[in-house]
């Protein structure tokens, strides 16, 4: 699946992305509104990890759907 799909379908994803990164409040990942960047920021924010990290994970979470 690629992103255009996940921005589109995002009500439907922001589950299963809750599900992942636990931490993220519903408010952040409506702000985000499926978008990658948006997304990775988040998450790089939240867990303080490195940007090429959470942008591997991000992708690898996006490739089991």
């Amino acid at each position: 699946m690629n992103w255009d799909e996940i921005e589109g379908n995002w009500k439907q994803f922001k589950g299963k992305a809750k599900e992942q990164w636990a931490d993220l409040t519903d408010d952040e990942l409506d702000r985000a509104e499926g978008k990658r960047d948006q997304l990775v920021g988040l998450v790089q924010e939240r867990y303080g990890r490195a940007r090429d990290e959470v942008e591997r994970e991000v992708d690898n979470w996006r490739a089991q759907y």
